[in-house]
């Protein structure tokens, strides 16, 4: 299974970007929507570029990478699925070891 936008968006994490809005709109597979602000500074926008191009390196030649992003946060790779299937709204004490 290839890259996904989900796993380019956590790398971005890992590499100090803000993880942009994914799978937006929902006509174009695979979506990545990248905003900047009208005062975002040359460097940062220069920085980004290489970011990405760093991620379309690591896909090609390292894709487990992408696939186990973020690393570098304190909290990784979330299971979204379970996540879903298994709601829980509140904290619990009990919740802190599962």
């Amino acid at each position: 299974m290839g890259v996904k936008t989900l796993d380019i968006a956590k790398r971005l994490l890992d590499l100090g970007f803000h993880a942009p809005t994914i799978y937006f709109p929902l006509v174009v597979p695979e979506a990545l929507m990248i905003e900047p602000t009208e005062t975002e500074p040359k460097d940062t926008l220069d920085a980004f570029i290489n970011a990405m191009k760093q991620i379309a390196r690591e896909a090609e030649n390292e894709p487990e990478t992408l696939k186990q992003a973020p690393v570098t946060t304190p909290v990784r790779r979330l299971n979204e699925v379970k996540a879903a299937r298994e709601l829980k709204v509140k904290h619990s004490e009990d919740s802190e070891n599962e």
